[in-house]
């Protein structure tokens, strides 16, 4: 099974978390890497999770690995 990359287009890095989006309650969801890919689920590295920015307005909700 091949790792999964960061979806920032210009990364290599491997990805460690999973962000979607909630736009009725404009917010931003970051956690752990799922199991597996989603459509409407991005992966991110370390550094990308760690430095997301949100639109005005909107809010970053971050989830631990247990």
């Amino acid at each position: 099974m091949r790792d999964r990359l960061c979806s920032k287009s210009t990364c290599s890095r491997e990805a460690v978390a999973t962000m979607t989006y909630d736009y009725r309650d404009a917010m931003a969801v970051v956690g752990p890497l799922s199991p597996s890919s989603a459509t409407g689920a991005y992966d991110l590295c370390a550094e990308h999770a760690d430095r997301l920015s949100v639109p005005d307005g909107w809010r970053v909700v971050k989830h631990a690995a247990r």
